[in-house]
């Protein structure tokens, strides 16, 4: 038993070298994807959601071919997916809310 809490620091160190390089790329993709529009980008945004609207209009989705509307109904079940599990992270509990969490009045 003392051999085996003896390697736990060896243990953690390969661990660490060996996760090195898929914790950068996870960084690096990180840094350019999660951070918030800068001021530049924001008309961008704007322009591209009226252009969306305006797309709308014209029925694209008629002319779909099957895969894409595949590929349109996974994305968006996996964007509810994560809207459901972002709230029960935020309730903590996963049926409901529990009495006693959250405001507490005056």
């Amino acid at each position: 038993m003392a051999r085996m809490f003896a390697r736990i620091p060896a243990m953690a160190q390969e661990a660490m070298v060996a996760a090195r390089p898929g914790l950068n790329t996870a960084w690096k993709y990180a840094k350019s994807e999660l951070r918030p529009p800068t001021p530049a980008e924001i008309p961008k945004g704007i322009a591209g959601l009226m252009s969306i609207a305006t797309r709308w209009g014209r029925q694209p989705w008629r002319h779909l071919t099957v895969k894409e509307a595949w590929l349109n109904t996974l994305v968006t079940v996996e964007v509810m997916c994560w809207f459901f599990v972002g709230e029960v992270v935020g309730r903590r509990h996963l049926l409901g809310y529990k009495p006693g969490y959250g405001y507490k009045g005056h």
